[in-house]
């Protein structure tokens, strides 16, 4: 089976600054892979790099069998234009820390704003799916809302709607509970619960220990740019191996 991304020797640098140094990592179709590690680790810019929004120094990665931001010929590399990127970019759904809504939009109009604007869906049929999706969420009597009116769990609630809006074949999430009160992480984490069990392909950063343990197929523990250690979630939460994981796990668990 395709791996629905596929990471083989990954580098990523800014400058001197060396962020991802060699990355080597699998995610399967239908697989909840949950990254976690100390910030400044990469995980965030490997997540980046996923979607192209950053591109790589050296390495392959593809998603669903395709090469992301590039095309093979012989054994060179070309960079895709912009315009083939963002169209491969459709397929990728990606949730950030900030929600990134459109402030003057209600949140049925941000939800419905990519299918009109970039697949041209009617705005009719774009309205309709949008509400089944802020259903889906838990946000159907949000709908008219703007974003200043819901708190910050039902904003992202809206990014993860206005994500899925897209039919993405895989979601990313960039620790997208690390900017709400405590008491607003559930609600977003049960939407995601219940993504996972629909078998959407999910590559999640994140410091929810308890929803890796739950909910994650796969678990990666990165620092300094590497993979130190992977395996099951239970696994690498209970048992971890390398003492750099025993270190960080003993400070967040």
């Amino acid at each position: 089976m395709t791996a629905m991304v596929k990471a083989e020797g990954v580098h990523k640098s800014y400058g001197a600054a060396h962020i991802l140094k060699g990355i080597d990592l699998e995610v399967a179709e239908g697989e909840v892979f949950c990254l976690i590690g100390p910030s400044g680790s990469g995980k965030s810019t490997f997540l980046r790099c996923i979607n192209h929004l950053e591109k790589i120094n050296a390495g392959r990665l593809y998603v669903d069998g395709e090469l992301v931001g590039y095309r093979q010929k012989g054994d060179k590399l070309y960079e895709l234009k912009d315009s083939e990127v963002a169209l491969k970019r459709r397929d990728i759904g990606m949730v950030f820390q900030r929600f990134n809504l459109f402030p003057h939009m209600t949140a049925v109009e941000n939800v419905m704003e990519a299918p009109v604007q970039v697949k041209g869906v009617s705005k009719a049929a774009a309205r309709e799916q949008a509400r089944k999706l802020l259903d889906r969420v838990g946000l159907g009597d949000k709908a008219g809302n703007y974003p200043s009116q819901l708190s910050g769990g039902q904003q992202q609630r809206v990014a993860i709607a206005r994500a899925l809006a897209m039919e993405p074949k895989l979601m990313l999430f960039d620790e997208p509970t690390s900017a709400l009160d405590p008491e607003l992480v559930g609600d977003v984490l049960d939407v995601m619960r219940d993504l996972a069990e629909s078998g959407m392909t999910m590559v999640v950063v994140t410091h929810e220990m308890g929803f890796a343990r739950e909910v994650g197929d796969s678990l990666v523990f990165m620092d300094g740019g590497v993979v130190v250690e992977s395996g099951h979630p239970r696994d690498v939460l209970t048992d971890p191996q390398h003492d750099r994981t025993k270190a960080f796990l003993s400070k967040v668990l």
